[in-house]
């Protein structure tokens, strides 16, 4: 059977190792990077292969470009955000090809490192262009893929450079694959998901997927308000799928038990969206046709919580509210406190899928040792557990 060849299968020293990470982070509008969990992730694998006496060439992309420069969208503040992490200055050039940047990288010493610009300034990066890959590839010697978040993307930099280079994974790629492949195996009972967000089209894979294998599916979010409207309760102006009602009915049916799919049974609405917002609880078959549903409520978190405690695997992804503002955050943090005490009490595996919930639980104060794995890549990891496979992944099997 194949295995996932890691860094540690080869010897870095004075090679010219073109590395791949994902420092796609959030930054403010002056350019502040206002989130650096992606660029801390990667310092494991960095660090390694520089004290291996790699010569090491760092390269990322940055929101969507669409194959021009753009300049707010340059890597100079991932380059010192990172070097702050390391305690030296990371050279960063303004080019990812040409000339200036093979002879930079040419020039490069053992254990020491470079970056590259945006990988998507150039339309080749997305294209998996052959061109753009043969001018990448003349930079190094071996390819390592750490971007666990692009992985689902058969782009020059996640799977082209793979085709025409010696290629490993990173340590962070490692780790998700450890904690992910599990969940698709036989995960330990009983074994609850949670889920969240907005939309029934980004979760319908994973709960197909899981359904016959999770004991407990807790549904929150926007996403239950589909549910919700699916069993003929009003939801007034809140988020719904309306052409979705009867696919949620279908997920419905599916169920394996009658209490395996838990909806809300209250919720918070409130008339407008602020941090001063008055809110109410209601129970989901009196929600008024001029209110949201922006949260869940307290019955409804105090039922998933105790299904949470009872949990030896839980795999969430997405908020349970509104949690950009502070009367809607109740739902997600009761919730990630009960994830957390049930790794604390039980010693119950937690994953996190998807960067959003890793953001707002870092936000409302959470870290990384309150649970089990939490994912960097939201749509590698939801693709990867509806049961698809990540084209970045695949090239580092062998």
């Amino acid at each position: 059977m194949p295995t996932l060849q890691t860094i540690r299968d080869f010897n870095p020293e004075g090679k010219k190792i073109l590395l791949r990470v994902d420092f796609n982070v959030p930054q403010d509008e002056q350019g502040n990077i206002t989130d650096d969990n992606r660029i801390v992730k990667a310092l494991p694998t960095i660090k390694y292969l520089l004290e291996k006496g790699a010569r090491l060439i760092i390269m990322s992309h940055l929101g969507r470009p669409d194959g021009q420069v753009n300049e707010k969208m340059r890597l100079d503040p991932a380059a010192k955000r990172l070097g702050e992490l390391l305690g030296k200055p990371v050279k960063k050039l303004n080019e990812t090809i040409g000339e200036n940047v093979q002879k930079e990288t040419e020039a490069l010493a053992n254990g020491e490192m470079l970056m590259l610009e945006n990988t998507r300034f150039y339309p080749g990066e997305e294209a998996n262009d052959a061109e753009f890959i043969k001018q990448l590839a003349e930079l190094g010697e071996v390819f390592v893929n750490d971007g666990f978040g692009v992985s689902h993307r058969a782009h020059a930099t996640s799977t082209g450079l793979a085709s025409v280079l010696p290629a490993y994974a990173g340590f962070l790629i490692e780790a998700e694959m450890n904690a992910l492949q599990p969940l698709m195996g036989e995960p330990k009972q009983p074994f609850t998901i949670i889920f969240g967000g907005a939309k029934i089209k980004d979760k319908i894979g994973m709960i197909d997927q899981f359904i016959s294998k999770a004991q407990n599916i807790l549904i929150g979010g926007g996403l239950a308000n589909t549910f919700i409207a699916a069993l003929g309760h009003e939801v007034g102006q809140s988020l719904c799928e309306k052409d979705k009602l009867d696919l949620a009915k279908e997920i419905l049916a599916k169920a394996t038990s009658p209490s395996q799919i838990v909806l809300p049974a209250d919720v918070i609405i409130a008339r407008e969206i602020s941090n001063t917002a008055a809110t109410e609880v209601v129970a989901i078959d009196a929600v008024p046709a001029d209110a949201k549903i922006l949260d869940a409520g307290p019955q409804t978190v105090e039922a998933f919580n105790a299904i949470i405690a009872q949990s030896a695997t839980i795999l969430w992804n997405g908020p349970l509210g509104l949690t950009e503002f502070t009367p809607f955050q109740h739902g997600t943090r009761n919730v990630a406190q009960a994830v957390a005490d049930a790794k604390k009490a039980n010693n119950a595996f937690s994953v996190l899928g998807g960067g959003d919930t890793a953001e707002v639980l870092k936000t409302l104060g959470f870290h990384d040792e309150d649970f089990g794995h939490i994912s960097t890549g939201g749509g590698a990891s939801l693709e990867f557990l509806s049961g698809k496979k990540l084209p970045g992944i695949e090239v580092l099997y062998r």
